[in-house]
């Protein structure tokens, strides 16, 4: 699985944060997309906990909303 994990092991749940970012900014996923290159239907998939982000797409994520890696941690 392509899950971020912290020096624990615990798996880090980054989507809360992505949402509150978006919601906060006023962005849809849609338009995330569109800053990422990632696939909406990709984003939705995260979304739901269907899937987990590779590092990459973490990467991508954080880029394109202007924030850290640690800034999507949930504490």
């Amino acid at each position: 699985m392509n899950s971020l994990y912290d020096k624990e092991g615990d798996e880090i749940k980054m989507w809360n944060v992505v949402e509150k970012i978006l919601k906060e900014r006023s962005l849809t996923i849609y338009r995330l997309s569109k800053m990422t290159g990632i696939s909406d239907n990709t984003l939705r998939n995260y979304r739901t906990k269907q899937s987990d982000p590779s590092f990459t797409n973490a990467c991508k994520i954080a880029d394109a909303l202007k924030v850290s890696l640690d800034d999507l941690r949930e504490k």
